[in-house]
């Protein structure tokens, strides 16, 4: 399954900030179809994305019925990103 989506990247603040891009609704709702496949525990999707020039891995993470893709700071750092930002992310979901 691969995704195309634009998105904004929102901060959350817990015992160190975190970064992620919300998944849209209607890639949520893919997605969830094939969770049962993909997610190798706590509901987690692995995925493998490119933001801008950076290519990384990562899971999705579930949240209010729709998924939060991790932004770490190899990804933010090199391309100065940080909460507000609009980014277009590239996604593949990593089926078992």
């Amino acid at each position: 399954m691969e995704f195309v989506f634009g998105g904004q990247v929102v901060e959350w603040r817990g015992p160190a900030p975190y970064y992620f891009v919300p998944v849209p609704e209607e890639e949520s709702e893919e997605i969830r179809g094939v969770a049962a496949m993909a997610s190798y525990g706590w509901g987690v999707i692995p995925v493998e994305a490119r933001v801008g020039g950076v290519a990384f891995e990562t899971s999705l993470f579930p949240r209010d019925g729709g998924y939060l893709l991790p932004l770490k700071n190899a990804v933010r750092g090199p391309q100065g990103l940080g909460a507000g930002d609009e980014v277009r992310v590239e996604m593949r979901v990593r089926l078992s």
